[in-house]
């Protein structure tokens, strides 16, 4: 079964060796992977290459290709690498999941390219699997279904997500670009058209709130939904 897998994830998972080969001992993998972090953390994902890589080094471009084959595995491993640890929980399973919701979302905003990166498939890198453990641990000891945990872990997921996407991705780190945006709605929104909408700019409260704001409504919202499910079970 392990010779399945992709020569990334045998590395991750310490089911093969690190490649050595080469004279230049100081250039080792985890240094290429974090150069690569710096890079798109900086510049973005499109500013990556291995080129570009090679030169921050002071390498010449094949000598990385004695650790990666290719950049689609250099992205296997900044995937892995970036999250660094989860966050240590308090007590109860409610500040714990909060305490890893918002850990989740200084993640995506230290590396937003992260959320630009898709494997295709779910994470199977022992760096990204870390988490989502630490995120089921929170609900040990309570009453949910091993179902029930597993999705109330994936709606925060998605939750955090999509927030970070919309303010790091869309907006491009830039929440001010939201401002007014209320009033020049009203200008083109009509009651017969938008009836909903036209109502919620009406009434000022359509982007009044500050995008932290936002994400700490939107997150106690998704936390008294699952406190209340829990409830139901007691």
């Amino acid at each position: 079964m392990t010779s399945e897998f992709p020569r990334t994830l045998k590395v991750l998972w310490g089911l093969e060796g690190r490649s050595t080969r080469g004279p230049q001992p100081a250039l080792s993998l985890d240094r290429i992977v974090a150069a690569a972090i710096e890079i798109a953390d900086r510049d973005g994902l499109a500013a990556l290459s291995m080129a570009r890589l090679a030169e921050r080094l002071g390498s010449a471009p094949m000598s990385l290709y004695r650790h990666v084959a290719n950049k689609d595995e250099l992205l296997v491993f900044m995937q892995d690498a970036a999250p660094g640890e989860p966050p240590a929980l308090p007590p109860g399973w409610r500040a714990s999941l909060e305490t890893w919701a918002r850990a989740l979302q200084a993640v995506y905003f230290r590396h937003p390219w992260v959320l630009q990166v898709s494997a295709g498939r779910p994470p199977l890198e022992p760096g990204q699997l870390i988490w989502f453990e630490c995120g089921l641990s929170v609900f040990a000891g309570t009453p949910l279904t091993q179902r029930e945990r597993y999705q109330a872990l994936m709606a925060t997921l998605y939750f955090v997500r999509g927030q970070a996407h919309v303010n790091t991705v869309l907006l491009g780190d830039t929440p001010d670009a939201v401002v007014g945006y209320g009033e020049l709605l009203s200008g083109l929104v009509t009651r017969e058209r938008f009836p909903a909408l036209a109502e919620l700019i009406s009434s000022g409260e359509f982007g009044r709130e500050e995008e932290d704001v936002t994400f700490d409504v939107g997150l106690a919202r998704l936390l008294d939904g699952i406190d209340l499910l829990m409830s139901t079970k007691r």
